[in-house]
């Protein structure tokens, strides 16, 4: 059983941010931060099996490709990189890629990787404020510079580069052209209405991705059976005792909390572990009057 407050552990990228306001006010003495990753308070709790991200982009990232969990486990690694983006702030002309245009035998790929022209050879597309992106092991993509991105993904950090952009970092041909799906990507599944506080944004084995936007001074229940991370991307809310803002995260497991929105209401990502949406998750347990916050208990339900 446990409910955390998460921690963040700062990850410095060279395409990443300075400022990270409104989302953190961690300053790193003038290095460029992209990423945040968010952990356990708990010291020597057990690893999660997910892991969520906020990253801050400047500059494009590389093109990359990451393992599923039997090529992961075929080169030593305990499991592969499922992923999930979910777009807090774009620029006008933001961009990522996500697939190929077209299908590459192993040799064009690899001839791609080599010459440089895989930068022509995805397939980018404009991205705005609330998009979501899949992206399954397998799948060549990309984040272009201007973003703002919440991510989900499975516990690991195993990347395959094919371009860099310059950078001088080593390209990993040989892992990538076996992990790589050289295709266009599947077309992706649009968000379900659960309820009118749940949306669903992804669903796979490794991981539900979901969004809840909560009305203003309601109060819910949030039953957590398995590992459940909660990111505050809008408003804010007391969860059980403690207070969560734009960029915090809460993190529960086999436990259960009440969430009270703010004044301005709640939205945020909830992601845990998959294969399927859990139906019974969040519960409304009533809306705060004005003469309960007042003193008198008055509950609408």
């Amino acid at each position: 059983m446990a409910i955390e407050h998460a921690c963040i552990r700062v990850v410095r990228k060279p395409w990443g941010s300075t400022d990270l306001r409104p989302w953190s006010k961690i300053d790193d003495d003038g290095i460029a931060i992209g990423e945040l990753w968010f952990q356990r308070a708990a010291i020597g709790a057990p690893e999660p099996a997910l892991l969520l991200k906020l990253l801050f982009t400047k500059e494009p990232l590389s093109i990359q490709v990451h393992p599923d969990d039997a090529f992961a486990q075929s080169i030593g690694l305990a499991h592969g990189k499922t992923e999930a983006w979910y777009v807090l702030a774009a620029a006008p002309d933001a961009t990522v890629a996500v697939g190929l245009k077209r299908q590459l035998t192993a040799a064009q790929l690899r001839a791609s990787i080599e010459d440089g022209s895989i930068l022509d050879l995805v397939r980018w597309r404009r991205v705005a404020k609330d998009d979501v992106i899949f992206i399954p092991a397998g799948t060549i993509h990309a984040i272009g510079a201007g973003l703002v991105i919440a991510e989900i993904q499975q516990r690991s950090d195993t990347t395959f580069r094919l371009f860099d952009h310059g950078r001088r970092r080593e390209l990993h041909v040989d892992n990538a052209v076996a992990a790589a799906t050289a295709a266009p990507a599947e077309n992706q599944p649009a968000p379900r209405r659960l309820t009118d506080a749940r949306t669903l944004l992804v669903v796979s084995p490794q991981f539900v991705l979901e969004r809840i936007d909560l009305p203003p001074r309601s109060s819910w229940r949030l039953d957590a059976k398995r590992e459940t991370w909660v990111l505050v991307i809008e408003g804010q809310a007391q969860a059980g005792l403690m207070d969560a803002f734009v960029g915090e995260s809460i993190f529960l497991e086999s436990d259960r909390t009440s969430i009270k929105a703010g004044p301005a209401g709640l939205k945020g990502l909830v992601a845990y572990p998959g294969p399927d949406p859990l139906p019974d998750m969040l519960h409304n347990i009533g809306t705060q009057s004005a003469s309960s916050r007042s003193g008198l208990t008055e509950v609408r339900t």
